[in-house]
């Protein structure tokens, strides 16, 4: 129903070290705390998972008034495919793609006369392989999306671009709630809008909206994200005591 995590350190490829705690058995809920450790056993990544049973949920439901603000283009995914659909192209100039790896593996498909606001992406998505998006896709699809920054990258003088370097916007804190199921079986098309409300001192917060073809709420995330030089994740990784200073 919805996961809270917080990225301490960077994560390195390789072997890494799960532990599951319950805190919580319910009939309706249950939480369960996690920790993700690498190298010395410290842990890189902690969360909280709160289940329950979207299948057998029940209780008063009411419509809202809730929509998207501004609406995004329309989209026949007939046609986005085979590049035909007025609205929509897919996006194939990610910059630092091979930084980024696991960008690669979906298509993305952006609006072909550009976004609606600078601070908004809006995409369709799909997996490159041709698999299917399940509920267990939902944390990747919500992390998945070009950077907001680079949308005001592209308007700065050729001057200015190069003096932003190459930038890294690693998440600190992500929220994800699951608003409906996916078919069993998967689909292949997502629907997702990300929305910065502050860009501000090298931090700024993210709204992901996920929605299927039909337009119903799939899941919402919300990010605290920093702006820094990629050399602060190329940098070689220290398994050391950290001192910090906090000033109150």
């Amino acid at each position: 129903m919805a996961l809270n995590v917080n990225f301490l350190r960077r994560t390195a490829e390789g072997p890494a070290i799960f532990v599951v705690q319950d805190v919580k058995l319910g009939r309706q809920t249950s939480v369960i705390h996690i920790t993700v450790s690498q190298g010395s056993s410290r842990e890189k990544v902690v969360g909280y998972l709160t289940r329950s049973n979207l299948e057998t949920e029940s209780g008063i439901s009411l419509p809202t008034a809730w929509t998207l603000v501004p609406p995004p283009y329309p989209a026949n995914l007939s046609l986005l495919m085979g590049g035909s659909d007025k609205q929509w192209e897919r996006y194939d100039s990610a910059p630092f793609l091979e930084f980024r790896k696991a960008s690669a593996r979906v298509d993305f498909y952006l609006p072909r006369n550009g976004q609606l606001e600078k601070s908004i992406i809006d995409e369709w998505i799909r997996f490159a392989s041709g698999e299917l998006f399940t509920m267990g896709s939902l944390g990747y699809v919500a992390d998945m999306f070009p950077q907001i920054i680079e949308s005001y990258r592209e308007t700065l003088p050729s001057t200015e671009k190069h003096q932003w370097g190459r930038l890294w916007y690693p998440t600190i804190l992500l929220n994800l709630e699951m608003k409906k199921l996916l078919p069993p079986e998967g689909v292949q098309w997502l629907f997702v809008r990300v929305l910065a409300k502050q860009i501000k001192n090298g931090r700024m917060d993210l709204e992901v909206v996920v929605m299927d073809e039909g337009g119903d709420l799939i899941a919402l995330s919300q990010h605290v994200c920093m702006i820094v030089g990629i050399e602060r994740n190329t940098a070689e990784r220290r398994d050391v005591p950290e001192k910090i200073a906090v000033k109150l």
